[in-house]
């Protein structure tokens, strides 16, 4: 997709980037551009997606944001956003020990994963669709971080920045859509062998598969659309849990295997 932004706007996506090379947090964007629209924060997003794939990334699947009541409420929002995965961003052969030196102040959520096996294009995706496209699932640790300084985001700051996308980490086994009721399924995360908080399925507008559905429908307003193999993480479980050098992290899924991560305690280390 080519856009063409305003200087504004292009100053914005710029100032991202630089942060992103700089490991220098932002001001949110929202406090410069006061009145920064959804689509202009979305604008800002695939700029910068274009950009990266200029420079040899590649786009491995979208991840679902804001799909809790909780975090819409915080935000003052009615309804999710969305963010590109990129093939940097899989850390799953690295997670015995992640390093932190390219984090700002990262985040970690437990959710489900569906990998396609066909493209879904909106509008007027049903859930009935998804499962039809769904090749698999599989259990998965999102790691989300912020380019803006102390998490100050409003909707259109993270949407700007990716939807706070990182980092994701894919557990092994891979399961049919079918072969566990996702509504109920329940999900414990763990930080360094304490439980911290849980989920269930149906935390996530209802169902992690309707949270597929209104990706390809809300995808189809800016002329993009699910394709087969892409990765799709349909939204967070629970709340995030703040991560630190030295953590590690286990999300038990029930009726699926739980998938861990930890993080490097020192720099190079």
């Amino acid at each position: 997709m080519t856009l063409q932004l305003n200087d504004q706007l292009k100053e914005a996506a710029q100032a991202l980037l630089e942060a992103e090379e700089t490991k220098k947090s932002l001001q949110p964007l929202t406090d410069n551009i006061q009145q920064l629209s959804v689509d202009e924060a979305y604008q800002i997003q695939m700029e910068n997606i274009d950009v990266k794939l200029a420079q040899g990334e590649k786009i491995v699947g979208k991840k679902i944001g804001l799909t809790s009541l909780a975090m819409q409420k915080a935000l003052g929002v009615d309804q999710p956003d969305y963010g590109h995965l990129l093939s940097s961003m899989d850390v799953t052969m690295q997670k015995s020990a992640i390093p932190m030196d390219k984090l700002f102040e990262p985040k970690i959520e437990g959710e489900i994963a569906f990998v396609l096996k066909h493209d879904l294009r909106g509008p007027n995706v049903t859930e009935a669709d998804v499962v039809a496209a769904t090749d698999y699932i599989i259990p998965a640790l999102e790691i989300v971080d912020s380019r803006i300084e102390n998490w100050r985001i409003k909707l259109e700051d993270t949407i700007a920045d990716n939807a706070s996308s990182a980092q994701f980490v894919l557990g092994e086994e891979r399961y049919a859509v079918d072969s566990v009721k996702l509504k109920e399924m329940e999900m414990k995360l763990y930080k360094n062998n304490k439980l911290i908080n849980k989920g269930y399925g149906a935390d996530v507008l209802g169902n992690p598969i309707t949270c597929v559905a209104w990706l390809a429908n809300k995808l189809s307003d800016y002329g993009v659309h699910l394709k087969a193999g892409e990765v799709i993480l349909s939204g967070a479980l629970s709340a995030a849990i703040p991560v630190e050098k030295g953590d590690s992290f286990k999300a038990e899924f029930s009726g699926l295997e739980s998938v861990e991560v930890s993080f490097q305690k020192h720099s190079g280390a």
